[in-house]
């Protein structure tokens, strides 16, 4: 899930420059790694953490650092301006100027992944068009003050789409795209295709009234994460999260960047002269790896009667492997992405299909150049789960700091920590100081679950994240924080 596309920031002023200070980071980090530096939990960043009850609700539901707090609001099961509850699995989200002074206006995917037309915390304003009368994901829209917490507006604006996991901003902040993660279709229950890419403007859906997106199909169909726009060529950069197989990463080049539907040219990235290269372990940071791509023929396959998939197509003809690509950004001229379970050093899971044996993460930077090829360079892969595991979203703070968003995907290796006591798997905020070491910055300390859709409200003052909660049951709740405090005091 996180990219700053994806996650907001680019409706910031500033980005550029956060950007090149972020790269700096992240080099500094990976050289540290290379040196075997030991971890001091709780030294660098903003100091130790300790566990915060919320300013509106009084609720002991993160860890922080001294002099932070936060409010929450958006729980699943809230009711809404709609006149709907709010429903489960909060993820991928980016957030815009909002319509009232100090307000600011959140863009919100929900990653349900209950069957079809399942009622269970599904995304639904009854008889709104949608693309499936069965889907039960979609977005909802938020306009909040993030100082009080105070939800002055809140309702669906986009159902009967599946797994809507993350996304990216569309070209100019015009509003949000989202992603289904899955190719699921008729076969699985479902009355239409899925798959895709769809488009939620930022000022059209309204209480009651949602979008009625069609699929981008041009865009392809495969198992969608999250996507990145280079706004200086209009290209959508895009990420593929299917588990246990080798993923690719793609670009979508469209024949009107202001208007997506129109179509275009799907590729997948492949390493010059080595094909089927490998990304997944054995690589080298700053490694500098020339990039051609390979068209995708088929960008919206016939699953249901054996058509090969966008990713069998790309691997045919040459396309690198990935492991889990989440995350993606743009930002200085570069678009950055993570591969959650890339890296050498192993989490403990079972092989993939393939023999692969995932890691900890990795963190990419694909360069593009005037001929559209570019580079890719490993920025950053974690040495083990105590400075990072399994990396998801990767946003860039107004100030030229980092956030890495975790999602313990790992069923071998347990990651208790003191600050949520009877936890396995606990999930955190990892920041990246300016030498490069890592360190918490939050805790989930009230349940198991992932941090997703971090983003800064666009005056740079407050960090908004979610936690996802189930993708299929309504407990534990999905929620959504506004986190404020001296960012300036430290490197975010």
């Amino acid at each position: 899930m996180t990219q700053l596309d994806r996650r907001g920031f680019l409706a910031t002023a500033g980005g550029t420059v956060a950007a090149g200070l972020a790269l700096q980071t992240l080099s500094s980090h990976a050289a540290w790694a290379e040196a075997g530096r030991p971890h001091h939990h709780g030294r660098s960043g903003y100091g130790p953490l300790r566990r915060v009850r919320s300013s509106n609700t009084g609720e002991e539901l993160l860890a922080l650092p001294e002099g932070f707090t936060y409010t929450v609001f958006g729980a699943t099961g809230a009711p809404m301006s709609d006149g709907v509850a709010t429903p489960i699995a909060h993820d991928g989200m980016a957030a815009f100027h909002g319509t009232h002074k100090g307000t600011v206006r959140l863009i919100r995917n929900h990653e349900v992944r209950t069957g079809p037309g399942s009622a269970t915390g599904r995304v639904l304003v009854p008889g709104s068009a949608r693309y499936d009368e069965l889907g039960v994901a979609g977005t909802t829209t938020l306009e909040v003050d993030p100082e009080t917490g105070r939800v002055l507006e809140h309702f669906i604006s986009l159902n009967g789409t599946i797994v809507n996991c993350a996304g990216g901003m569309m070209l100019h902040g015009r509003g949000w795209l989202t992603c289904e993660e899955t190719t699921a279709g008729p076969k699985q229950g479902w009355q239409r295709k899925h798959g895709y890419v769809y488009e939620v403007p930022l000022r059209g859906p309204r209480p009651g009234r949602p979008v009625n997106a069609p699929p981008l199909k041009a865009m392809g169909r495969f198992s969608h994460e999250a996507v990145a726009v280079d706004p200086r060529t209009g290209y959508v950069y895009e990420t593929e999260d299917d588990s246990g197989k080798p993923n690719g990463f793609y670009r979508f080049r469209p024949r009107n960047r202001h208007d997506l539907s129109a179509g275009g040219i799907l590729e997948m990235l492949k390493i010059v002269d080595r094909p089927g290269y490998d990304t997944r372990e054995g690589q080298r940071v700053k490694a500098r790896l020339p990039v051609e791509w390979v068209r995708i023929d088929d960008p919206d396959p016939d699953l249901e009667n054996g058509a090969a998939t966008c990713t069998q197509q790309g691997l045919a003809d040459g396309g690198a492997k990935f492991n889990r690509l989440e995350g993606c950004w743009y930002g200085e001229g570069s678009i950055y992405f993570n591969s959650t379970s890339g890296g050498d050093a192993k989490n403990g899971d079972a092989p993939n299909a393939d023999g692969f044996r995932e890691g900890y993460g990795q963190v990419w930077r694909y360069i593009p150049n005037s001929k559209g090829r570019g580079v890719l360079v490993l920025v950053y892969e974690s040495p083990g789960r105590k400075m990072l595991d399994s990396p998801d979203n990767l946003t860039f703070t107004p100030r030229g700091g980092i956030i890495l968003c975790e999602d313990d995907a790992s069923d071998a290796d347990a990651d208790p920590h003191p600050l949520a006591p009877g936890f396995e798997n606990v999930n955190r905020l990892i920041g990246l100081d300016p030498g490069g070491e890592p360190f918490e910055f939050a805790v989930n300390i009230t349940d198991d679950s992932e941090f997703a859709g971090a983003c800064f409200s666009p005056d740079g003052s407050t960090l908004f994240a979610n936690t996802l909660g189930s993708t299929s049951g309504l407990t534990p709740p999905g929620r959504t924080y506004a986190i404020r405090g001296p960012w300036r005091r430290g490197p975010l």
